[in-house]
């Protein structure tokens, strides 16, 4: 399940649109898992109507689900939504992190969840058998953090009740945030941006351990599982100008991180650019620009398992 990264970009690799943690195994000693629980936290909030139609359209396969899991669950963010938008449903959150479950579960109490609401550490594609058999299991950007994807969707499958369904979200379109022309810097960051992710995300699967090179052809790899797949949908997040403060913060953070992560790859006009975007004294900074919007577009692939 591994340390996911990010919702709405196109692998949500390194930044976390959303969910997901961590710059891959080994470097979690110094994470800060309560940022991190706050940054997903506020993902969530700001992606909830995605998340809720996505979820409604999940209802024409598994209609009353009994249990549903969020496999790589973090905070637990979206498993709350999930727990709403799914009234009669247990919901599981599981993750390899302890501290995002116990998270997950203070919220649980907070909200009046705990009868309803369970957690469980596991991590893909070792501990599979420490997740419960499910009616629906939700895989938010967690699948392409596992070395050997088939494998995973091998065994994920078998925690599957029968005409329980799959619903994994992955691909879709790179998330948008300012016009391609920001009135400094060379036009086009954001696609060097994206280019450098796509060098940082190869470099992370190769690194994994059991690497296996697969095509991403999610409904084919979901079809090996023995399962059928049923449909594939895009739902899309689209926040115009002006920008709630939560999106705002975001936003902020998303580019904060890819200043971090990218620090040896661009070239230096691009960072002087970013450093500029990043400045609060500035009023062309993201912490000011009134022409900040949020527009990504996610993908999800539902397969089932036959009764």
């Amino acid at each position: 399940m591994g340390h996911h990264h990010g919702q709405g970009q196109g692998h949500g690799h390194a930044h976390g649109e959303g969910h997901g943690h961590g710059h891959g195994h080994g470097e979690d000693h110094d994470m800060d898992w309560a940022a991190m629980g706050v940054m997903l936290e506020r993902y969530a909030r700001i992606a909830a109507p995605m998340y809720g139609e996505m979820a409604a359209w999940l209802r024409r396969w598994t209609p009353d689900p009994g249990v549903v899991v969020d496999v790589g669950s973090g905070p637990g963010a979206v498993s709350f939504l999930l727990a709403e938008a799914f009234p009669e449903a247990r919901i599981v959150a599981a993750d390899p992190e302890e501290p995002l479950l116990e998270r997950a579960r203070d919220r649980a109490a907070r909200e009046g969840l705990s009868d309803r609401f369970d957690t469980v550490r596991a991590a893909l594609p070792d501990a599979i058998d420490d997740v419960p058999t499910a009616d629906l299991l939700w895989l938010c950007r967690s699948l392409h953090h596992v070395g050997d994807q088939g494998a995973a969707l091998t065994a994920l499958a078998d925690r599957l009740a029968p005409g329980g369904a799959i619903a994994l979200l992955e691909g879709g379109l790179n998330a948008r945030y300012l016009p391609r022309d920001i009135g400094f810097g060379r036009p086009g960051l954001l696609s060097r941006l994206e280019a450098s992710d796509e060098e940082w995300f190869a470099g992370m699967r190769a690194g994994l351990p059991d690497s296996k090179d697969a095509a991403e052809n999610w409904p084919a790899l979901l079809t090996d599982a023995g399962l059928r797949h049923t449909a594939t949908r895009t739902f899309l997040l689209d926040l115009p100008a002006p920008l709630s403060e939560d999106a705002r913060a975001h936003i902020v953070e998303e580019f904060t991180r890819r200043r971090e992560m990218h620090d040896d790859r661009l070239a230096p006009d691009d960072f002087t650019t970013l450093d500029r975007l990043l400045d609060k004294d500035d009023p062309q900074s993201l912490h000011h620009r009134p022409d900040l919007f949020l527009l990504a577009a996610q993908t999800v692939h539902v397969a089932v398992k036959d009764a």
